[in-house]
């Protein structure tokens, strides 16, 4: 009986393993380019992406670093429907022109229980505080969809 109690009490205490996922995908949009979202535990994530900004203002490089917190989801039998809110920091523009914004994104995702995919869609306001050459606007709206595969 004494291992018993040991054996459960060891249980309890334990710490739960972290199952860190990684998700890979593309976004399209603005901006467009590889999306990277590191899981950091149930209800956070660290999304990161590398690509290229907007096309009207012609094609420039573009990445930003992004904390996702998922306040709400949704379950269905076949579907969890996260909303995430997040926090980040963006860099863009050309050699000769380099920009830093902080950008606060809203983002819905369909991602389905039985094949690791998720759609999803976002819509983010990005600041700019440094602006070299005075070409952005102070305030913007970005957006897209993407689609990321899981490991």
């Amino acid at each position: 009986m004494r291992n018993l109690v040991v054996a459960l009490l060891l249980l309890v205490a334990a710490p739960a393993v972290a199952r860190a996922e990684v998700g890979i995908g593309l976004f399209v949009g603005d901006p467009a380019g590889l999306d990277v979202k590191f899981g950091m535990g149930p209800r956070s994530a660290l999304d990161l992406l590398v690509g290229w900004n907007t096309f009207r203002d012609g094609r420039s490089g573009y990445g930003h670093l992004t904390y996702l917190y998922t306040p709400f989801y949704g379950r269905g039998d076949s579907v969890i429907v996260p909303l995430r809110i997040g926090i980040g920091g963006a860099v863009y523009g050309n050699e000769d022109d380099v920009n830093v914004g902080v950008r606060a994104p809203l983002e819905l995702a369909l991602r389905f229980t039985r094949t690791p995919i998720e759609i999803y869609g976002e819509l983010a306001l990005l600041l700019t505080i440094i602006d070299e050459n005075n070409n952005f606007d102070d305030i913007d709206l970005q957006g897209g969809i993407g689609l990321r595969f899981y490991f």
